[in-house]
């Protein structure tokens, strides 16, 4: 991360003294000194499960793995070195550096706690200091979502979707009881316009007095009386044509 403090070298040196008889954990800080982090992270492994209870081992190994960009693997192996770590400097770098691992991950929250408990084994260091800020300035600028109150608010929107649902099915219902009564004030209208037999067998009248067969009778004599009209018109016309005749000569 762009102006983060790293102490990876400086705790790399500062333990590769302490330990003379594990053999292999020299061949692994010289390999890690040329940056080939690879085979260091190999034989620091090598080391610890040799030597498990050895804060130096398992955390050189978090700092190989860190250089391989693997940050969130490099998390445990400092978390172990805390467990075993004795002294106050180990611990200081522990938490120090599994603080640049949250600013890597961009857990603010956690990278603010890890320098502080950073600090408080050792309050004078500067660079932590630095990292410190630096995460209390990020942290401010990306708070952290509240769990409880976004559980409140999907509560609260589902309160707001039920009632959404409720009042919906009341009004479909609502609707469903009107065209009801809309269908059957049309069916009754219908049954005024369109009058069905009576328990007689007799059409019943529509309004006015007439009844629907009489209406249709009385259609019917009207187009009989226009199409006579119209046979008239045309005959008279065929009447008043001029007849051609012959000259004589």
């Amino acid at each position: 991360m762009k102006n983060l403090i790293l102490h990876l070298l400086l705790l790399f040196t500062f333990v590769a003294n302490a330990q003379q008889k594990d053999k292999i954990l020299p061949k692994a800080n010289e390999e890690y000194a040329e940056n080939n982090f690879v085979d260091a992270e190999a034989d620091y492994r090598i080391s610890n499960s040799k030597f498990p209870n050895k804060t130096v081992s398992t955390y050189n190994l978090g700092n190989a793995i860190y250089k391989q960009n693997q940050a969130s693997e490099a998390k445990f192996a400092f978390a172990k070195a805390l467990k075993t770590a004795k002294s106050r400097p180990q611990k200081h770098r522990a938490f120090h550096n599994l603080g640049n691992v949250f600013m890597k991950e961009k857990d603010y929250t956690q990278a603010v706690e890890a320098y502080k408990n950073a600090l408080r084994n050792n309050p004078t260091d500067e660079e932590t200091r630095y990292n410190y800020a630096l995460a209390k300035k990020m942290l401010k600028e990306n708070p952290p979502k509240d769990d409880k109150k976004d559980d409140k608010k999907d509560k609260k929107d589902d309160k707001k979707d039920d009632k959404k649902d409720k009042d919906k099915d009341k009004k479909d219902d609502k609707n469903n009881k009107d065209k009801e009564k809309k269908d059957d004030k049309g069916d009754k209208d219908k049954d005024k316009k369109d009058p069905k037999p009576n328990e007689n067998g007799e059409p019943k009248p529509m309004p006015g007095g007439m009844s629907k067969e009489r209406l249709e009778n009385l259609l019917d004599a009207v187009n009989k009386e226009e199409k006579k009209v119209q046979d008239k018109v045309n005959a008279n016309k065929v009447k008043g044509k001029p007849v051609k005749t012959e000259k004589d000569w």
